[in-house]
């Protein structure tokens, strides 16, 4: 009887055995190369393998050499689309994955389906020729564009207080300048980190090499952006992109001791930007006022107080203006010139405590005029 459960169990084990191992293939692996238009490689794009009977979906993603893969993958039959920044470039149907070793191989050969579809529709090698010249062109141009944009990003971070890296922005934006010279953002923004450093230099001759730097740097964003204006390109936003380019190309003048430079410069500015004038004017006024041209500093800051009435820093300085063609008369008397007393008073009404309010007393004072306060006029007295 002992000898007849051992047969048995020996009998058992045997049938188990010989059960085939059903679950060890249960699933297939696919692979392929995608390439683009150009026959170059597609790297980080995704291949999205999708059963439509299951709902079952498989996102693989393309290495460096546009290679996919995946294990696991249930048999039956797929859509398989390829997909690069969330755009679908191309896709197949009914493709079948089978157990079969190898048998799961798919590539995407962008160019060949574009002449596959051309042939198909009739579209002559010429033409195609074109068209896919066109597509080089406009990859080339995206790529060219990402690469622009995050070396402006950073340079503008460079920029910074809190990183005041000047010297990496000159060099980003100097590299983007020589990839695409084209641009008048890159020149601005290269005109910017020149013309921003420049004060920080303790050698003289590096200071004023910026400012010269920076001075180019604006004219050729000002003459690209014409260009491209000629051209026929539309920006609602062209004038007042170019106002702000005069602005920064003015302020560069003036500090690089170019005065009549930046008077035509902040002149072509407020032009250009009627809206954006006041700043513009106020700029003007400063220079003139730094080059003792009173009269004409006193007409830009009454332009300037035309187009923003609460400027209250056009009304101080143009009391400081107004306060310089004071003259005396035989007694010593100060005669102010028409309009000091009101200028500085709407200064300390608007900013009655404002950074230039004790200037703004200080003058009223010496003027022997009346200081205008909430709880009336208070004569002022001439020490």
């Amino acid at each position: 009887m002992k000898q007849r459960l051992v047969m048995l169990a020996l009998v058992a084990v045997m049938a188990a055995l010989c059960v085939p191992p059903v679950f060890a293939q249960a699933t297939a692996s696919v692979k392929g190369v995608c390439k683009d238009v150009q026959g170059n490689p597609i790297a980080g794009a995704i291949v999205e393998w999708y059963a439509a009977e299951t709902g079952r979906k498989y996102d693989i993603k393309t290495n460096s050499k546009g290679e996919y893969f995946s294990l696991g993958i249930a048999p039956g039959k797929y859509k398989v689309a390829l997909l690069k920044d969330g755009q679908q470039l191309y896709n197949f149907t009914n493709v079948p994955v089978t157990l079969q070793e190898d048998a799961n191989v798919l590539d995407f050969d962008l160019k060949k389906e574009q002449a596959a579809q051309a042939q198909g529709q009739g579209i002559s090698p010429e033409e195609l020729k074109k068209r896919q010249e066109a597509a080089e062109k406009a990859a080339k141009e995206t790529n060219t564009i990402k690469a622009l944009n995050e070396k402006l990003a950073a340079a503008r971070t460079d920029m910074q207080p809190a990183t005041a890296n000047y010297d990496e922005a000159i060099a980003l934006m100097t590299e983007a300048t020589q990839l695409d010279p084209s641009r008048d953002v890159l020149w601005a923004t290269l005109g910017d980190a020149y013309r921003v450093s420049a004060p920080k230099q303790t050698d003289p001759s590096e200071k004023s090499k910026r400012f010269e730097e920076a001075l180019d740097a604006y004219q050729k964003a000002l003459q690209a952006k014409q260009n491209a204006l000629d051209k026929g390109e539309k920006d609602p936003d062209a004038n007042k992109k170019l106002a702000a380019y005069y602005n920064n190309l003015a302020d560069a003048q003036a500090k690089a001791g170019r005065a009549e430079d930046a008077i035509k410069s902040y002149t072509q500015a407020a032009q250009l930007d009627p809206a954006g004038a006041g700043t513009y004017y106020f700029n003007l006024g400063a220079v003139l006022t730094n080059a003792n041209k009173s009269d004409e500093a006193i007409q830009a800051f009454d332009k300037a107080i035309a187009t923003d009435p609460n400027k209250a820093d056009a009304y101080y300085w143009k009391g400081v203006n107004l306060v310089a063609k004071a003259t005396t008369d035989k007694s010593g008397k100060v005669i102010a010139a028409p309009g000091t007393e009101e200028a500085l008073n709407k200064y300390l009404e608007l900013q009655p405590n404002g950074q230039y309010a004790e200037g703004a007393k200080g003058m009223l004072q010496y003027i022997g005029g009346t200081i205008e306060t909430s709880f009336g006029k208070q004569k002022t007295k001439k020490k």
